[in-house]
């Protein structure tokens, strides 16, 4: 909330009034695993594999554009059942599942863009004068034209989804101004597209199936389709890690829900690193949101979102600072239009 700042005419922007934002619904823990090279092989085989049944199956969603809830829940199954035989039936759930989310989000960034594009346009066009205007009119030729394109594209259902991230396939084109070396730029293009994460199943044992942690024995396990079998060091052609996997942090949440519900697993590597890491997720019961008035009556946190930077300040009942203000340096440049307001956050396991 921001009270800097003056609209077209001079006019100051109108603060809105404050309301309390709902808890979370859901809960994400992050461990390292301190890997093997053998269980960094099996990983890396697991991860590319999955990877481009992934991409495949993204490309497949794409294609078929905007569609009602029949049609979405037709495609899933279509899709389902052709990558089942590929891999199993619970991965070809969670790479469908994933495809139409990030169907769903691309979707809702190319509105953003429109609606961002929009107000633009307008901007520029309440502010022509004769002084201005050679410069300022090549610009609103500009924004329309890109605003053409954008709202035939919103029309059409046609988005666009970068597997591994639209900065670092930008960053390719040039590689000496992002400074990186092609081997570099392989290898973090590479981890992006890795795909190890396996939705929870409640009446899995300990929660999950495909990806399972004990957390008595502190063992992680996952299952690999049948062209990875020959990778199997368990039954039922599963791997078990050579190493010991535990959350040091809230571990006894996470094993409370393993125990008791679903939980999501994700595995995912930091090549600049060289570390893999191992992320639970589950949904969470937040209750009713407090209100506001017992809020003021504590201090709180206020944040202030600016150009390059987030600064925080806590605030006393009376309205005074306690301390100083806190800068947190903050780079959205590249990042997806519901990156910075939290839409890209991992879905909870269903």
């Amino acid at each position: 909330m921001s009270s800097s700042g003056a609209g077209p005419g001079g006019r100051l922007r109108e603060i809105r009034a404050p309301f309390v934002a709902a808890a979370p619904e859901g809960a994400r823990v992050r461990t390292r695993l301190r890997v093997s090279e053998q269980d960094a092989v099996v990983l890396e085989a697991l991860g590319s594999y999955l990877g481009q049944l992934a991409g495949r199956d993204l490309a497949a969603r794409c294609a078929q554009g905007r569609l009602d809830a029949r049609g979405r829940a037709v495609s899933r199954r279509e899709r389902k059942r052709a990558l089942t035989g590929a891999s199993s039936s619970r991965w070809a759930g969670t790479i469908t599942r994933g495809s139409e989310d990030s169907w769903r989000l691309a979707e809702r960034n190319l509105q953003e863009e429109a609606g961002s594009l929009r107000a633009r346009v307008r901007r520029v066009e309440a502010r022509l004068n004769q002084a201005e205007r050679y410069s300022k009119q090549r610009r609103l030729q500009v924004l329309r034209a890109r605003l053409a394109v954008v709202e035939e594209r919103v029309a059409a259902g046609r988005v666009s989804v970068c597997r591994g991230g639209r900065r670092l396939a930008r960053a390719r084109q040039n590689l000496e101004a992002a400074g990186t070396s092609l081997a570099e730029w392989r290898r973090e293009w590479g981890a992006e597209r890795l795909f190890i994460c396996a939705d929870g199943d409640a009446a899995a044992p300990l929660g999950n199936y495909t990806i399972t942690w004990h957390p008595g024995e502190r063992y992680l396990e996952v299952n690999l389709p049948d062209p990875l079998a020959h990778l199997a060091n368990a039954p039922a052609g599963r791997y078990r890690l050579n190493c010991e996997a535990g959350f040091p942090h809230r571990g006894g949440e996470v094993a409370a829900q393993a125990e008791t519900g679903a939980v999501r697993y994700d595995i995912s590597f930091d090549p600049r690193r060289s570390r893999w890491y191992l992320a639970a997720s589950w949904r969470v019961s937040p209750g009713p949101s407090p209100a506001l008035g017992d809020l003021r009556c504590a201090p709180v946190l206020a944040a202030d979102l600016n150009h390059g930077h987030l600064a925080a300040l806590v605030v006393l009942p009376d309205g005074n600072p306690a301390g100083h203000a806190h800068t947190v340096p903050l780079e959205l440049d590249g990042l997806p239009a519901a990156q910075p307001t939290g839409g890209s956050a991992p879905p909870s396991p269903r």
